[in-house]
């Protein structure tokens, strides 16, 4: 993230916004609700972007420590999630055979 000697945050500024903007619709709300049974918490996307202003206007140390820990946990938690199946390494002997046919009721 080191863009001639500076440091700049892992995302742009408007990239935040519209994180916030879509976990506050009224969609994004539904959708989160009905999978989770919950509210969607959107206050950390606030904090990000409150965070990278205040680095844009002021290089703020605290902005810019409070974005990294951040998308250190978002990048953990998307870790956190096993594959559901585990990748093969070769395909299976007989896949080249056709497939059984279903046995008709009679």
């Amino acid at each position: 993230m080191a863009d001639g000697g500076g440091w700049r945050p892992p995302r742009p500024c408007e990239a935040y916004r519209a994180e916030w903007e879509l976990c506050r619709s009224a969609g994004h709300f539904l959708h989160h609700y009905y999978v989770h049974g919950e509210r969607p918490a959107c206050e950390q996307w606030r904090r990000d972007l409150a965070s990278c202003r205040a680095w844009e206007e002021r290089r703020s140390a605290g902005a810019q420590r409070s974005l990294c820990e951040s998308e250190r946990a978002r990048v953990e938690a998307a870790r956190k999630h096993a594959l559901v199946w585990a990748p093969r390494q070769s395909p299976p002997a007989d896949w080249h055979l056709p497939l059984p046919q279903e046995e008709k009721d009679q």
